[in-house]
């Protein structure tokens, strides 16, 4: 069932995340580990990496089924709250 709240968004819908941070070979495991515990298996389509120019950051793109304004707030607090994450729009 559809959440109703003041959110300008419908529940679920699909809704892009965007996740930067220090570079490193796990960056993108580790991500994809905390964003599947709050919104389930993310099929590798949906997803998408790019490294800054000078290799010391990247950018991680996925698209996941958001159900609820919690369910978002949740994965942004633990999203932000990992060092390795600079900023998550």
């Amino acid at each position: 069932m559809p959440e109703t709240s003041s959110s300008a968004l419908q529940f679920p819908c699909a809704f892009p995340l965007k996740i930067m941070g220090r570079a490193g070979a796990d960056f993108v495991a580790l991500m994809l580990t905390i964003v599947e515990r709050h919104t389930g298996e993310v099929a590798p389509t949906a997803l998408s990496v790019r490294a800054s120019r000078g290799g010391n950051y990247v950018s991680l793109t996925v698209t996941v089924r958001a159900h609820s304004q919690a369910q978002l707030d949740d994965l942004y607090r633990e999203l932000s709250g990992h060092d390795r994450v600079v900023m998550v729009l």
